[in-house]
């Protein structure tokens, strides 16, 4: 199932369409902010002697964190409440929460005062801030995060972009944020990820039925819902049903790329696989995966030689239902060859990774016949980090990380092809993609070598399977990222390697 991931703008939009069009009021969706609000809190810190602080400015979240301390109190928790800002600009809503809170006895106070809390709700701002904080909201949130005590923030903690996930200038550090309708963007991105801690996303009355037609243009995949991609396979199938997947990996220096990519493809449920590496490889390759095919090539051959390559090649590309290219095959002569004649001379699906898009960057008329394929139908799937896509959009690796929303899209529509790029966040998109995915699953400890490699092979493996381009990216990156997640459990983000990796796709496929 699909978790919509929203702007603050579109969520004001929802917001509105609830109130205005739908006709729930605005205090009423207060009400039941603050009471799933408060549930989260009392999962996490059920003693009700608590002592807790609310942190609140004069906007609605500042109102949802005036309902949240009333509930609490009337809950038994012991509960001190700060205003930080000019209380004659309270919203509306947040001057009815002042209200109750008289008639209730309850004080607020203007400053945070120098004592222990057991838990603080932090409500200065919500997701319009688009400003830097400077002043006393600064030390508003320089207070909060002195309090050694658990932290909730309200819908998005203070400080953080909404849009981005940009701190701006600080930010308060929550132990849980409580989130309502819809999760959004900044708290996916970083560095606004490592400031959100646990994320929870409440249903309060903001849901799929505010959208009046207008979707969001970002979702993300959560629990097990990528496995509900995967295509079903046919109990009287055979090994040829199942796809068909040729690889072009390897060279002399780097078979691991060939090994890695070719046993990730398998693990995706295809059929068979055959290998195209250089003849050095044989030997290693085939006691690494001897469930391949594999077909040699010399870096010196001469003419005969390479004439009964080229013949071997078009009979794989006749036999294949897909092909992945790239992965440690350098950017030699023997490279550009291969390459040219996967975009030339098959009408397969083709996923680019690795040295495949060092390629694409240096060589021109290679990237205007990749785009020039891509633009007439044939499925061609990108994967680059941050260095591979720098080279090829033509920019800096600061500048993508900066522009990870924007740069994505531009590069999928340039280049007529589905575009993985990977990250911590890593983005998938489509040209004329509607709606794009940013993938929520794995850890940094799948930041080691070969771990690209697994999951072209990963992607491959679902394109022979026949599965959509923009579908077997998605689900490829959301498994690999499911499949780190759990060789971190094995054997610690600290000691993983990429085999590691390998090694957990049979377990989340289960």
């Amino acid at each position: 199932m699909k978790q919509y991931l929203v702007t603050a703008s579109r969520m004001k939009h929802y917001d509105a369409n609830t109130i205005e069009k739908i006709g729930i009021p605005a205090l009423v969706l207060m009400e039941r902010a603050a009471l799933v609000t408060v549930e989260e809190i009392q999962r996490v810190c059920p003693v009700k002697q608590n002592k807790v602080l609310v942190v609140a400015g004069c906007g609605n979240n500042g109102g949802d964190g005036l309902a949240i301390g009333r509930l609490l109190m009337l809950q038994g928790y012991r509960v001190e409440i700060v205003m930080i800002g000019d209380r004659t600009k309270c919203s509306r809503e947040t001057s009815v929460q002042m209200e109750i809170l008289s008639k209730y006895g309850m004080s607020v106070k203007d400053a945070i005062e120098n004592d222990e809390y057991d838990i603080v709700v932090d409500a200065l701002f919500g997701i319009g801030l688009s400003r830097e904080v400077t002043g006393i909201y600064a030390e508003a949130i320089a207070g909060i995060n002195r309090i050694n005590g658990f932290v909730c923030s309200v819908d998005i903690p203070s400080g953080v972009c909404a849009d981005d996930g940009r701190i701006l200038g600080c930010a308060v550090k929550a132990d849980m944020t409580v989130t309502y309708g819809f999760y959004k963007l900044g708290q996916i991105l970083y560095e606004a990820a490592s400031y959100c801690g646990n994320v929870v996303c409440r249903e309060m009355g903001i849901n799929e039925h505010s959208f009046l037609g207008d979707v969001p243009h970002w979702y993300t995949l959560r629990d097990e819902s990528g496995k509900t991609l995967l295509p079903a396979r046919k109990a009287e199938g055979n090994k040829g049903t199942f796809g068909k997947v040729l690889i072009i990996a390897g060279s002399s220096h780097a078979c691991g790329a060939a090994v890695l990519s070719a046993r990730s493809a398998f693990r995706m449920g295809v059929g068979m696989v055959k290998t195209v590496t250089v003849t050095e490889n044989r030997d290693v390759f085939l006691q690494a995966v001897p469930e391949s095919m594999l077909l040699t090539y010399g870096e010196t051959a001469d003419r005969y030689e390479q004439e009964q390559f080229e013949a071997s090649l078009q009979e794989a590309f006749s036999w294949a239902d897909a092909i992945l290219i790239g992965p440690g095959i350098g950017t030699g002569r023997w490279a550009h060859y291969l390459l040219e004649k996967c975009l030339s001379e098959s009408v397969l699906p083709l996923l680019i990774d690795a040295d495949g898009l060092n390629l694409l960057a240096e060589e021109p008329k290679l990237q205007e016949l990749a785009a020039d394929v891509g633009r007439g139908g044939r499925t061609i799937v990108l994967t680059p980090h941050m260095g591979e896509f720098a080279r090829l959009y033509g920019c800096s690796i600061s500048q993508i990380k900066e522009n990870l929303l924007q740069y994505p899209l531009e590069l999928a529509e340039r280049m007529h092809a589905v575009v993985v790029c990977k990250d911590a966040r890593t983005v998938v998109t489509a040209p004329g993609a509607g709606e794009h995915y940013l993938n929520t699953t794995g850890n940094d400890g799948m930041a080691t070598a070969g771990s690209g490699d697994v999951l072209a092979g990963m992607i491959a493996g679902l394109l022979a399977r026949n599965m959509d381009g923009m579908e077997a990216a998605v689900c490829g990156v959301y498994l690999h990222g499911a499949a780190g997640d759990l060789a971190a459990q094995k054997v610690t983000k600290h000691s993983m390697m990429a085999s590691d990796i390998v090694e957990q796709i049979s377990r989340v496929m289960e």
